[in-house]
């Protein structure tokens, strides 16, 4: 039972078993708010793996699957099978189990990029969910209390018409041939697809953009760059971006740009003000009015609220990255039960529309900067 004395949402998992980062995030994040309890798992297509991560987690053999398609057959048969699955795979393992879960009635959240292929990703949408189940793709900075007050600001035109979206997501593990599981399928076109940096973290920074300013990408230029000798994918990227109405942009991310551990953050200029935002220090947003002292706004502090705003700690107490993954798990646990349309969530729209800009960036860099439009 949860704290409010509902039953706790049955989930599953695909992926995610030992020495997994991204499955570790997603679990801890479902654990958080204890809407959800973790009750089988297709963890590992290798049966002594998958055997071995299901008894660290709790999970009982005979729901410690190696086949997502029989996981998703047998649970959904089940009367206490699983409502949700986590997809936590690298992205070639992303269609397949969607598809699957959709069609078998089970609720999806599923991790980014939505697939390996935008072809895929435009199938996904022809399907028809068995029981209406539901769809979630975990763009996890759109939880950030400060990125949704962000957006209400915007909405509510503090900030006046927007002119220029500067965003940037540099890294630097990869800035030197790195031999390890997580570095190998990001860099590998079979399981990674067309794009390297732009799919791993450029559509986070996209996804941003679009999640807090509402504008509509017009068309973009595009130059992708592999530095590291003998990659296939690129490992850094830069982006101008037109929107419709006349507002331009400016995307970079890299993943070889030493000094840089997470440095996600985004700028905002309107006609009338600004706004200043960085990941790693979440819990402060400047808001710069045109002509006027700035003021930093300040997670729970005075000022804060807006549409979907909220905070689970007192404010001055740290809010970062697992929390704001908790905060979309947290929406979508409403989204099952029937008591929200989950309005602030990203859907499997906002994955196609991020496939569509990987392939017209790598289209665009393939044509020497020329202006694609998605």
């Amino acid at each position: 039972m949860t704290q409010n004395g509902k039953q706790k949402i049955r989930l599953g998992m695909v992926g995610g078993g030992q020495d997994a980062f991204i499955g570790y995030v997603h679990r801890i994040a479902a654990r958080l708010d204890g809407e959800y309890e973790l009750v089988a798992g297709a963890l590992s297509s290798r049966s002594e793996i998958a055997k071995s991560s299901a008894m660290e987690l709790g999970i009982v053999q005979e729901r410690a699957y190696t086949d997502y398609e029989e996981m998703a057959r047998v649970e959904a048969k089940r009367d206490d099978g699983v409502e949700v699955v986590a997809i936590v795979t690298p992205n070639h393992v992303h269609f397949g189990p969607v598809k699957a879960f959709l069609e078998a009635g089970i609720h999806v959240i599923c991790d980014k990029p939505l697939t390996a292929q935008l072809e895929e990703a435009i199938a996904l949408t022809q399907i028809k969910p068995k029981n209406d189940a539901k769809f979630l793709l975990t763009h996890n900075y759109t939880g950030y209390p400060l990125m949704r007050q962000a957006r209400d600001m915007v909405k509510s035109a503090k900030l006046g018409k927007i002119r220029i979206v500067q965003v940037e997501y540099p890294q630097d593990w990869l800035t030197e041939d790195v031999q390890n599981k997580q570095a190998d399928w990001r860099m590998d076109p079979a399981k990674s697809g067309a794009g390297g940096c732009i799919g791993d973290i450029g559509t986070h920074a996209y996804n941003l953009v679009r999640f807090v300013t509402g504008l509509q990408t017009e068309a973009i230029s595009a130059e992708l760059t592999s530095f590291v000798s003998g990659r296939q994918l690129d490992d850094n990227v830069h982006i101008m971006m037109r929107f419709e109405g006349g507002a331009r942009g400016m995307l970079w991310a890299s993943q070889v740009a030493p000094g840089n551990e997470n440095g996600l953050q985004l700028r905002i200029y309107g006609e009338k003000a600004s706004l200043s935002w960085r990941q790693d220090n979440p819990n402060q947003m400047w808001f710069c009015p045109f002509g006027e002292p700035q003021q930093l706004l300040t997670r729970g502090g005075a000022g804060f609220g807006g549409e979907g705003v909220s905070a689970r700690i007192p404010s001055g107490h740290p809010e970062g990255f697992l929390e704001a993954f908790a905060t979309l798990y947290a929406d979508f646990a409403q989204v099952i039960r029937g008591e929200s349309e989950g309005a602030l969530l990203p859907s499997l729209a906002d994955g196609v529309e991020g496939m569509k800009f990987i392939n017209a960036a790598v289209q665009s860099s393939k044509d020497d900067g020329k202006w694609t439009k998605i």
